[in-house]
């Protein structure tokens, strides 16, 4: 088992399983690069597919309907479909744990989980709580090893972004459907779309800028499976995904409403946009294939895989591979693993708690036996008390990927304390010897003589294993 190893075990994926170490050691690089392809999909219970986003999307838009028309007696109703929709929720971040626990492609994973935070919709906002999952799974999966203009796309036209930043909302005050319903333009997609997706807050564009590009992307909304709204005059014309075919980006449950859009053109950083479906398409193109977003991505993926404040040198080299390329994803991902800084021995960045926890069950190859599921649920749990959950983020920004922001005195607090529950449910069966070969097995040449010494020292094979889970090398990847 080499450093090298240990370092793509758990600098680039989740935390080794055991033998995967062992795996990795013999060829590091290749065992990355080997896994860059679209990644594998959540399942249920017994392989069935999660229903897709279209589907969940027409049963929210019927739940808001059945809320407005509902009589107060029939409240009962209502609060089965919410806690249907929980459940929807739970069910889907409960396979997507799992999956994280036992992926023999946990780099892949990671990759998922990266642009799954940097393309943030929160479950925060109760309108895409039941479309977390599918937007996950139909606008990020399918693209990690693709081109990032499609990911883009996938992201702009699917309908949890739609309804998270308040696009599906959004008409243009000078279209018709504006004029007769007196609502108006949302900014927020126009806006994150630039700031947070694409460009940087550093990236080149104004006030003017944002008005322009959320004036192009009125009309881009949801698919209600309806054609007509307000008085049959709303919507009298619709484009759905089966009438774009040379967008296959372009995300299930997206309809594009000509009526809602404002008429144009429009000046956007300095280039003139037709209106219509085409003008707001080929500004996302040109935002994608943009220099400033490919130094923001560039820069983002450094500090994800290789430190918080990643070398200069490492961030051009990646930069230039997306600009090259044309936002090939997975070049850009054998881009970083080629990159020599990523390799450097010494403590790597803290996990984050979902990695952490990630982690910690690789190790134990959990969740097993009759009560996995419940296993699973307590992981979940576990990561929410340590202030953090999968696509609950309290802004657009996502989660943190600093350190510092993970590595408090009441967060190290909190994994002590989960390290002690996790080691305290360990079987019997356990000895000391096996402790320490997991030791090894998770953590190779990164396992320091201080850990190695108190492990050595504890009283018993659970607190050897909670010294292990909260040791300074392996709260870090």
């Amino acid at each position: 088992m080499s450093l090298e190893g240990s370092i793509a075990v758990n600098r680039f994926g989740l935390g080794g399983r055991p033998g995967e170490l062992e795996q990795a050691s013999r060829d590091p690089k290749a065992w990355l690069t080997a896994q860059i392809a679209p990644a594998e999909q959540p399942r249920k219970p017994g392989g069935t597919a999660f229903p897709n986003g279209a589907e969940l999307v027409r049963d929210l838009v019927a739940y808001r309907r059945q809320r407005q028309q509902m009589k107060k007696a029939q409240d009962a109703d209502l609060k089965a479909f919410v806690q249907q929709q929980r459940q929807v929720l739970i069910d889907e971040m409960s396979a997507r744990f799992d999956l994280g626990f036992k992926s023999q492609r946990p780099f892949a994973e990671r990759l998922v989980w990266f642009w799954s935070n940097h393309f943030t919709i929160s479950t925060q906002n109760a309108g895409t709580a039941s479309l977390a999952g599918a937007y996950e799974r139909e606008a990020i999966r399918p693209f990690i090893a693709g081109k990032f203009e499609d990911m883009l796309l996938a992201v702009a036209t699917h309908p949890a972004m739609l309804i998270y930043l308040n696009n599906a909302q959004s008409i243009g005050p000078d279209s018709p459907a504006g004029e007769l319903a007196k609502r108006g333009l949302n900014e927020n997609f126009g806006r994150e779309l630039m700031e947070l997706y694409s460009l940087g807050v550093d990236g080149g564009y104004t006030q003017a800028d944002v008005i322009a590009l959320a004036k192009l992307l009125t009309g881009w909304s949801i698919d209600t499976g309806q054609a007509a709204g307000r008085r049959g005059r709303l919507m009298p014309a619709v484009f759905t995904r089966d009438d774009l075919p040379n967008d296959a980006g372009v995300s299930g449950g997206f309809r594009y409403f000509p009526n809602r859009h404002e008429p144009g053109p429009f000046a956007l950083r300095g280039k003139t946009y037709p209106d219509g479906f085409a003008g707001g398409r080929a500004a996302i193109h040109d935002l994608a294939h943009d220099p400033a977003t490919a130094h923001f991505i560039a820069q983002k993926f450094a500090v994800h895989f290789i430190a918080d404040k990643p070398p200069a040198a490492s961030v051009a080299r990646l930069e230039k591979t997306f600009r090259d390329t044309g936002g090939d994803l997975k070049a850009l991902a054998v881009a970083v693993v080629e990159d020599p800084a990523a390799w450097a021995p010494g403590p790597g960045k803290m996990r984050a708690p979902v990695e952490f926890v990630t982690a910690s069950y690789r190790l134990l190859d959990l969740p097993q036996t009759e009560n996995a599921q419940r296993q699973t649920l307590a992981a979940m749990q576990a990561c929410r008390l340590m202030g953090q959950f999968p696509m609950a983020a309290p802004s657009p920004k996502g989660w943190s990927d600093q350190s510092q922001d993970w590595s408090g005195a009441d967060a190290v607090l909190s994994r002590i304390a989960f390290a002690r529950q996790l080691a305290s449910r360990l079987p019997q069966a356990f000895s000391m010897p096996q402790i320490t070969q997991l030791a090894k097995g998770a953590l190779g040449p990164r396992l320091s003589a201080a850990t190695g010494a108190a492990m050595t020292h504890a009283g018993n094979p659970s607190e050897a294993l909670a010294l292990l889970v909260a040791s300074p090398e392996f709260q870090r990847r």
